[in-house]
């Protein structure tokens, strides 16, 4: 039965009469029919800055990335379904894994990013805060803070779920309502999702609308609230970036685009060696997985010229293993492309790239019949290897991309032909070095990576863990200059940032304080006669601080804190050489200033506070000497609820304590926070 997609907008789905027609890359056969009916973009765009920005706002950070989790839980759950639809965009288990399961493993990973480093609120202080005045009352800072306005994603075809949601999640996370456009060929897998994440009831409303077809005239209706980004063609990428609206508003637009990625086997890895099989095994792999529809494959492998023979063999060996068809019949590794389009494309740049230059050393003429029923309707292509002699006056090689399984081989004769290949590319999203020598390392990747966003260095110490060439990671930065669209996306928190504001902050350190939901230095305190580590979490009041009693260090306490911790440096038991240096005199140990503070300003009965996990910023900022008096200022500094509880069931939050450590001459001598983990009083 064919599938009638719609889109859904404002809160509901949208089209009930046929359009284009989808099909199998299986089998041609027809999967699913876009609606005809025009979107109403006012509505999408009205509903998403009142009703989508209203509700995410009244949730916090932690909120989100609590949601996002459970959304990841509730999308796994349910899985088979998509895997059963993805099939028909020609993909295999594993191809579909990547896309599906790499597209949940996307939403863990920003929900415990966002629970692990994101504050409760909705105001995100980047500080440090700067004093901007001598007498410490003007001070100055960076908050991150909601745009309050939508974030448009419009993705490829290779990846109808992965896509959308590795957007959304950092979208989400930053309060940002989102609007998905997936490409049409495979926006059917898309839909199914979009359907499951509605029936969850996990999302405010508002949160998320879907595009089935032309986003029309969505592009005119946004303003510099908003954020557009962009996966696809580099083609299509420089045509969006340069639209009308996107200019005179200023409008952020982030693109990541197709780029002639390339690997690089330096000249140790001979053949026999780990590092020669692995160089192999990865290029033939991106080569074959998602039918080489990646945005992030392997499409120039640079081969010393010494080996470009035993290269070239071992990859025919091993592309000619790879069993192509339907991804239901038993033994097969390839599937299909995702249309008879794209076929078409992939076929007419191979066409284009040997009439450039480049020739074939493996392809179609070498056994191709792609195994399964109906196949002959179907968009399969065989793995392509091509070879360009004299890559460097090549130029078709580095300009056209068969967006499918082909690659071309690129003999070098020394590193610096090497890296100059590589940079032919004209920036790519990633690339790979395949050697087992530190120094080639160290000298090839700095060069490399001035127009690559994602290096690798594979050898056989990496590769038991490595995740591939191929794979971005949710941690790390997805993108790369020049071709491949000059933007960023994933990199952890760092994604977060690109939907937020950043705004300068200046004022007293009191006003910052309220701003930011954090205590800055010489901001008022809150000083009561009960403990700070007496409240229990929702009690405590950012800025309670309590200034302690006062110690001052002996001798004794130098000796003995040298027997407990074996720390026998000079600076602290020989006077003849302490006097030589900047010192003069023998100092006490950073690490028994800090212990002495610990014991000036813990309450140590039982009570809230349950545990110091960590300490941030420390520094020791002038020494303290035998018979200096230290004092200590604690200061809640910033809550976090996390919404945790412990093995008994009792919630817990986090609480950040300023510390500043005085002599007796009122001199900061050591300044850190401490992380606690407090008890609610529920």
């Amino acid at each position: 039965m064919t599938m009638q997609l719609q889109s859904y907008i404002a809160g509901r789905w949208v089209g009930r009469e046929a359009a284009q027609t989808l099909r199998s890359a299986i089998n041609g056969q027809p999967v699913a029919t876009t609606h005809a009916e025009a979107i109403d973009f006012a509505e999408a765009v009205h509903h998403a800055r009142t009703v989508g920005v209203a509700n995410l706002l009244k949730l916090d950070f932690q909120q989100r990335a609590a949601i996002l989790k459970a959304l990841a839980k509730y999308l796994n759950e349910r899985k088979e379904q998509l895997y059963a639809v993805s099939a028909h965009t020609g993909a295999t288990r594993a191809d579909s894994w990547i896309d599906i399961e790499g597209g949940t493993g996307t939403l863990f990973a920003y929900a415990s990013s966002g629970s692990n480093e994101l504050p409760s609120g909705n105001v995100w202080h980047e500080g440090p805060a700067v004093s901007l005045g001598k007498q410490g009352q003007f001070a100055g800072t960076h908050i991150l803070v909601p745009r309050r306005g939508l974030a448009v994603h419009i993705n490829a075809f290779n990846f109808p779920i992965w896509g959308l949601l590795e957007k959304f999640a950092p979208s989400f996370l930053a309060g940002m309502p989102c609007i998905g456009k997936p490409a049409s060929a495979t926006s059917y897998l898309t839909e199914a999702a979009m359907r499951l994440i509605i029936e969850s009831g996990l999302l405010p409303e508002g949160a998320l609308q879907l595009v089935i077809g032309s986003t029309g005239d969505l592009l005119d209706r946004l303003d510099g609230r908003d954020v557009v980004t962009f996966t696809g063609s580099a083609d299509t990428a420089a045509k969006l970036r340069v639209h009308r609206n996107v200019i005179a508003k200023s409008i952020p637009f982030n693109a990541e685009a197709d780029s002639l990625n390339c690997a690089i086997l330096a000249p140790d890895a001979v053949p026999g060696s780990p590092e020669f099989d692995l160089f192999v095994k990865e290029v033939a792999r991106e080569m074959t997985v998602k039918a080489g529809q990646k945005c992030t494959a392997i499409r120039r492998a640079i081969v010393p010229r010494a080996h470009l023979d035993a290269v070239a063999s071992a990859l025919r060996e091993r592309l000619a293993k790879v069993v192509v068809g339907d991804p239901a019949v038993d033994g097969v590794k390839m599937g299909a492309l995702a249309s008879a389009d794209q076929q078409r494309d992939v076929a007419e740049r191979v066409a284009a790239l040997i009439e450039g230059g480049a020739r074939p050393v493996f392809g179609a003429s070498d056994g191709f019949a792609p195994r399964g029923e109906g196949v002959a309707e179907g968009a399969f292509f065989a793995p392509t290897l091509l070879l360009a002699e004299r890559a460097l006056h090549t130029p078709a090689v580095h300009e056209l991309e068969a967006f499918g399984p082909v690659s071309t081989l690129m003999p070098y004769d020394d590193l610096d032909e090497a890296v100059a290949l590589a940079a032919m590319g004209q920036g790519s999203l990633v690339g790979s070095l395949v050697t087992h020598d530190p120094a080639v390392a160290a000298r090839v990747v700095p060069e490399v990576a001035a127009l690559h966003g994602r290096i690798l260095v594979l050898d056989r110490d990496a590769a038991p863990e490595s995740t591939g060439h191929g794979s971005p990671l949710p941690m790390l930065k997805h993108g790369g200059p020049g071709r491949a669209g000059g933007g960023e996306e994933l990199g952890g928190t760092r994604a977060v940032k690109h939907y937020l504001q950043r705004a300068a902050l200046q004022g007293s350190p009191t006003m910052l304080s309220a701003v930011t939901g954090e205590y800055v230095r010489g901001a008022a305190r809150i000083e009561t006669e009960v403990h700070p580590f007496r409240r229990h979490f929702e009690e405590l009041q950012i800025g309670e601080s309590l200034l302690t009693h006062r110690r001052t260090v002996s001798e004794a306490d130098i000796v003995n804190f040298g027997g407990i911790s074996g720390d026998y440096f000079y600076m602290h038991f020989d006077a003849i050489a302490a006097k030589d240096t900047a010192f003069g005199q023998r100092i006490a140990h950073g690490y028994f200033v800090l212990s002495a503070a610990a014991g000036l300003f813990v309450s140590p009965a039982p009570g809230p506070v349950l545990a110091n996990y960590g300490l941030d910023t420390l520094r020791f900022v002038k020494p303290v000497a035998i018979g200096d008096t230290i004092q200590a200022r604690l200061t809640a500094k910033r809550k976090i609820d996390r919404m945790k509880v412990d093995a008994q069931g009792r919630g817990q939050g986090v609480v950040a304590w300023d510390v500043e450590v005085t002599n007796q001459a009122g001199d900061l001598v050591a300044s850190y926070d401490i992380l606690t983990l407090v008890a609610k009083k529920g």
